[in-house]
């Protein structure tokens, strides 16, 4: 998906960017939420290609080296982990958050969008993973948003953690209450 589709879709369905991400900013974990739908990742993307947000999501490396599929995933920002011992030289696979901060580590730019509910279905709380790779990478999150009621797709503050990670997520929460997912009654 090119920018110009992208706007060219988002024209069609009615849909408008705002926000973006400073320029100064070349490592962060970018959020995206609420997370309700498969429609989501789609326009998710679309919005980013239109910012010009050059954003990552981590998959399982066997997806990333399946021939035409995995070309496909990294045309839409899809980057490998290889969590597997043999691979690793570790005597046992390595956390998911320590596999992102690695990724983070290496790089001189890269912004790793993630999922703070992990699933599309109803969850109670949100999960941590996000809050502790940006913690333990030392790179700010960026709130990124979806909202079917208003058709608006895009970036928020910047959030950097203070450590506090039940004050932290609160926090971050307060600015997602004001956004409506395709399906709110699967929102946190």
């Amino acid at each position: 998906m090119t920018k110009l589709l992208s706007k060219f879709i988002f024209w069609i369905k009615g849909w408008k960017v705002v926000g973006g991400v400073p320029e100064n900013v070349k490592k962060a974990v970018i959020i995206a939420a609420p997370h309700t739908s498969y429609w989501d990742f789609l326009y998710a993307r679309a919005a980013f290609f239109i910012i010009g947000l050059s954003m990552k999501i981590t998959v399982k490396k066997e997806v990333v080296d399946f021939p035409v599929f995995g070309w496909f995933v990294r045309q839409l920002g899809a980057i490998s982990i290889d969590r597997n011992q043999k691979n690793t030289g570790l005597k046992h696979k390595i956390s998911m958050v320590d596999a992102m901060v690695d990724l983070i580590n290496q790089r001189d730019q890269l912004i790793m969008m993630i999922t703070p509910e992990g699933t599309r279905k109803k969850v109670t709380r949100w999960k941590t993973g996000f809050y502790r790779v940006a913690e333990q990478a030392k790179v700010p999150i960026i709130l990124g948003f979806l909202d079917y009621k208003k058709k608006e797709a895009g970036i928020g503050p910047l959030f950097n953690p203070t450590g506090n990670i039940d004050n932290d997520i609160e926090t971050i929460q307060k600015f997602y209450r004001t956004k409506v997912g395709k399906y709110p009654e699967q929102g946190v």
